[in-house]
């Protein structure tokens, strides 16, 4: 079993920049800004030939009895609970703080192994300032530049002292057997405060991510393994996106990206509206870009219980109006915090994913041109009327549908739908978007 490694401290120290480092990525946001990492942050990380799991965690204060404060804290708590050893990052720079001092009582008193990294010593690895952090009583302090990578490795040795590398065969199999059993990556996707960290939390049975009435709680896309009747998912929850004019503080611009970043790179995407609010142009405008993406969705209502018979008609009318152009995706009424119509929402989310993935034989998609073209053939345009003549699939993830023929290009906007609409009724394509793709052939009698 790989181990795990917490990276635990107050807010502003670096813990995500030295996360970033170990990880060799960028999956945290990292920004001159205290409390900007709110939940548990996970991900693979190899030294030498170990592989570990590295957790990145929020500012740690310990003695907070209430708000989103103490939800970060009781989210570090169970980091710390579920490490093997812990990394107990501070700063040089601004050098022992009293909340140092109440992290450092309450990992005393956990029992784990606990390494004290001084982050941001870059120039400053022989300061006489080292020497204050030995009040801590956590051990010998060890000087490293996360923004550097300085005195990186020789901490890592330190934490994962005993452990026994992974030999490079087992290594291999590992990746082989992970490569075959194919992860579903799932994002949950909405405005700020509709419930998807709720929704989540809910899946997983434990409050693994912060669940607070405000707002932007959640600021990064933090990533959840999951599995599910023997599939495999990793369940991405997202910042809450708002409009543009809306974005003054420049940690959301960064949440924004990681947003983005997450539906672009999700196999299927859960766009949760909120019944008690309505749909608003938000809404449309996020659906909109999980459209423009490619991805599979499942438009999820929430907090339906919350509401009465006119508001849902409200709602229902709002989802035909606005979401006119994701007709294509299931709609599904739950409440999060009740757990109602959960079941539902992943056969919903089986049936997405396996329509983005369903593969479209030539002679079927050919035979169905045809039979299209007999029942309703394409306007004439001038002299010519467009020939259509076979397809095939050109990709997945979305479904694209390449048709071949003559002067395709004149083929209207409207018959590209009635097209679209023949391969979805046959293949039962659900939750998907699907793409037709025009291709047409030289005119050999064209004098031009």
């Amino acid at each position: 079993m790989k181990p795990v490694i917490a990276l635990v401290g107050r807010a502003n120290v670096g813990k995500s920049t030295l996360f970033n480092r170990i990880t060799h990525s960028r999956d945290a946001i990292v920004a001159d800004f205290p409390g900007l990492t709110r939940d548990r942050h996970y991900a693979d990380a190899r030294l030498g030939g170990l592989e570990f799991i590295v957790v990145d965690t929020g500012g740690f204060e310990p003695d907070k009895p209430s708000g989103v404060v103490a939800e970060m804290a009781r989210q570090t708590r169970q980091a710390v609970a579920e490490a093997d050893a812990v990394i107990f990052v501070t700063d040089l720079r601004s050098g022992v703080a009293g909340q140092d001092h109440d992290i450092a009582r309450y990992l005393r008193s956990c029992g784990k192994k606990v390494v004290l990294a001084v982050n941001k010593a870059e120039g400053m690895a022989d300061s006489p300032q080292l020497a204050e952090f030995h009040e801590l009583g956590i051990g010998v302090p060890h000087p490293v530049s996360a923004a550097h990578g300085q005195g990186v490795r020789s901490l890592l040795e330190a934490a994962l002292e005993g452990r026994v590398e992974v030999t490079a065969d087992d290594a291999g199999e590992e990746s082989a057997a992970a490569a075959a059993d194919g992860v579903i990556r799932l994002a949950v996707a909405g405005r700020p405060n509709v419930g998807k960290s709720t929704l989540i939390n809910a899946w997983l049975g434990e409050e693994r991510l912060v669940a607070f009435d405000q707002p932007g709680t959640t600021r990064d896309a933090i990533r959840v393994p999951f599995e599910r009747d023997g599939r495999r998912f990793e369940l991405i929850d997202t910042a809450g996106l708002r409009r543009k004019g809306r974005v003054f503080e420049a940690i959301e611009k960064f949440s924004i990206v990681k947003t983005l970043q997450a539906i672009a790179d999700a196999h299927v995407v859960v766009l949760l509206l909120d019944a008690t609010q309505g749909v608003s142009d938000q809404d449309a405008h996020i659906a909109g870009y999980i459209l423009d993406s490619g991805r599979a969705v499942v438009v999820a209502v929430n907090k339906w219980d919350a509401t009465d018979d006119y508001q849902r008609q409200l709602v229902e009318r709002a989802i035909e109006s606005r979401l006119a152009f994701l007709k294509f995706a299931p709609v599904l009424q739950i409440s999060a915090i009740r757990r109602q119509g959960l079941s539902a929402l992943w056969k919903a989310i089986g049936q997405a994913h396996a329509s983005a993935t369903a593969k479209l034989p030539t002679p079927v998609l050919t035979r169905l041109l045809h039979e299209a073209v007999q029942r309703q053939p394409p306007r004439r345009a001038g002299r010519f009327r467009p020939k259509l003549r076979y397809a095939h699939q050109g990709g997945m993830n979305p479904p694209r549908v390449v048709i071949h023929g003559n002067n395709l290009e004149h083929v209207t906007d409207a018959y590209r739908r009635y097209l679209e609409g023949c391969v979805r009724a046959h293949f039962k394509l659900v939750g998907t978007p699907l793409r037709i793709e025009m291709r047409s052939g030289r005119n050999p009698f064209d004098e031009s």
